[in-house]
């Protein structure tokens, strides 16, 4: 009995997700010892989880690319794009704001596909060309913000059903998209854990010549992944529009490097081939604990940077112990 209780912990401290829950567990101790009953009570829950549900959106689909051995950086453009143009047509046009939302996703999904398909194209790494559309999307927004509007801040005064799917609080703290981020999740589970394309996307991190001479569809597989990073992040942008009533050419920036941390913080290795849809949203609530927490305490707010940095640091080295270990036991199985 005691054997086949060592041999289960060994196999759950091999999981990507263990250190990622072994942080969260952390910080919240941390913070609901320092932040008292305002950082538990339903507000303090509603700040940290409004924030992991907006970035967690985006800090699936960019996971999935990370575990491909690809990463999408233009999702800091695409966020403003996508509330720009919802504003845009249904705000400042007075469009239908299904047009409103469909173009937006649409340019979500077009971007998307560039991304993907030059990256599959041309031997330039997937961090250049997003850097490149990172730079293109973001001027495009501004030209034309501004050539339409005469501004970049543009009102939106979306219809009780787009409010109600998009941009209302339940229970006046909690936004409505933590429930799209739960369906987010459960999609993107399926996808990784449950169907083929899951292994198709880890073999693909693992070493991706070998994933296409196993007749794996590897440039089809990296567009569609790119396609869904990108309606992500405009899904995202149009919905923060709809629910704060306006939308900014100069939102969406510090999304890139926040979903980024939380995807590594959620255990997924920067070389590809290693991670989990749990452990990634297990890092993402890490991040919004951290980003949120340090207003409940008595210190300096200032100071969550550092604590940021710090916790991304401390993920790494984390994380890559606990893939030493894995790769420590598959190794001894194949002996």
């Amino acid at each position: 009995m005691m054997k086949q209780y060592r041999v289960s912990l060994g196999g759950l401290l091999r999981r990507p997700e263990t250190g990622s829950f072994l942080g969260l567990a952390a910080v919240l101790i941390f913070f609901t010892a320092f932040g008292g009953e305002n950082f538990v009570s339903s507000t303090g829950v509603a700040s940290w989880l409004n924030v992991a549900a907006s970035i967690g959106i985006v800090a699936l689909p960019i996971g999935l690319l990370m575990i491909a051995g690809e990463l999408d950086i233009s999702i800091g453009s695409l966020i403003p794009a996508g509330s720009m143009t919802v504003a845009i047509l249904s705000g400042h046009y007075h469009l239908s704001i299904i047009l409103g939302i469909t173009a937006a996703i649409f340019i979500g999904a077009m971007v998307g596909m560039i991304n993907g398909l030059l990256v599959v194209r041309t031997a330039v790494p997937s961090f250049i060309v997003t850097l490149g559309t990172l730079f293109a999307i973001a001027g495009l927004t501004l030209g034309f913000s501004v050539i339409l509007t005469g501004t970049t801040s543009v009102a939106i005064k979306a219809g009780t059903e787009a409010k109600f799917l998009l941009g209302h609080f339940i229970g006046g703290a909690f936004q409505v998209m933590i429930i799209w981020w739960i369906v987010a999740i459960a999609i993107w589970g399926f996808i990784l854990h449950f169907s083929r394309y899951g292994n198709w996307i880890l073999a693909l991190g693992g070493d991706k010549v070998s994933a296409r001479n196993a007749g794996i569809p590897t440039e089809r597989l990296t567009i569609l992944l790119y396609i869904s990073s990108g309606i992500s992040a405009a899904f995202v942008g149009m919905s923060q529009a709809i629910l704060y009533n306006s939308a900014q050419v100069s939102a969406g920036q510090s999304y890139i490097f926040n979903a980024i941390i939380s995807v590594v913080v959620g255990g997924v290795l920067l070389t590809g081939g290693y991670g989990s849809v749990i452990g990634i949203v297990l890092g993402t609530m890490t991040f919004a604990v951290v980003n949120q927490g340090i207003y409940y305490t008595g210190f300096d707010a200032n100071w969550a940077s550092l604590i940021i940095g710090i916790m991304l640091l401390f993920a790494v080295l984390l994380n890559n112990t606990f893939r030493t270990m894995a790769l420590s036991y598959i190794n001894k199985k194949t002996r």
